[in-house]
């Protein structure tokens, strides 16, 4: 696989969590596997801690793309850096210093994302865009999985990706919500490099295939 190729991040909050450790070998030809935690307050759903995180990092058999959907991430971010995660992202808008907790992150040994809700603007992240390795824009609001894609968060996307070439920056563009078939085109030709989907690929008969496609579609829609 080219090394900037469309990067495919399961999200296993459309995975049988009975069957986590088989769910997650039917993904093996992914890039990361997306775990959203969500603390039932920040977020109006609660799913994992650090506990089951820490079960999944042990069993996957592809790095965690950690995403957190959680009030005081200052507080809270470092943990998961610490279990092993491969990236970790945050929400602005639940960070008190978002600079400083990427340095942390990145210091921990995990690459430190931010993401954004539908609503939040990203123009204040255009001086700081090399402070992150990753940036989230959500497609859908925060806290459920299943919902539609929002084609209005796409002018947004498409300035970081502007911003981002003229700065020479190499931060990851991701988007997270309603990704599929019928949607990973407009991402790409947004700017997204790496996407989140979830019923897409776990709904799918042959997980490793639906991977496969949505990778070659992302490519040749890409910015």
């Amino acid at each position: 696989m080219p090394i900037d190729a469309p990067r495919i991040n399961p999200s296993i909050l459309a995975a049988d969590f009975v069957n986590m450790e088989a769910e997650l070998a039917r993904i093996a030809g992914a890039d990361f596997v997306h775990v959203d935690v969500m603390d039932n307050h920040f977020v109006p759903n609660l799913t994992f801690g650090p506990q089951m995180v820490g079960r999944i990092q042990d069993t996957s058999p592809v790095p965690l793309d950690v995403h957190l959907m959680i009030d005081d991430p200052d507080r809270w971010a470092p943990a998961y850096a610490e279990l092993g995660a491969a990236s970790v992202t945050f929400h602005l808008e639940a960070a008190a210093s978002p600079v400083a907790l990427a340095r942390q992150l990145r210091a921990i040994g995990a690459r430190a994302g931010v993401a954004v809700k539908p609503g939040t603007p990203v123009d204040n992240l255009f001086d700081s865009l090399n402070e992150f390795d990753q940036i989230l824009v959500m497609t859908v609001e925060p806290g459920f999985g299943g919902q539609s894609f929002m084609p209005e968060t796409m002018p947004k996307l498409r300035a970081l990706a502007d911003e981002a070439k003229r700065r020479g920056s190499s931060v990851w563009l991701q988007v997270d919500g309603g990704i599929g078939e019928s949607t990973i085109a407009q991402a790409a030709e947004a700017g997204a490099d790496t996407f989140v989907a979830g019923s897409a690929v776990f709904g799918a008969d042959d997980p490793d295939r639906a991977i496969q496609s949505l990778r070659a579609s992302a490519a040749r829609h890409r910015h």
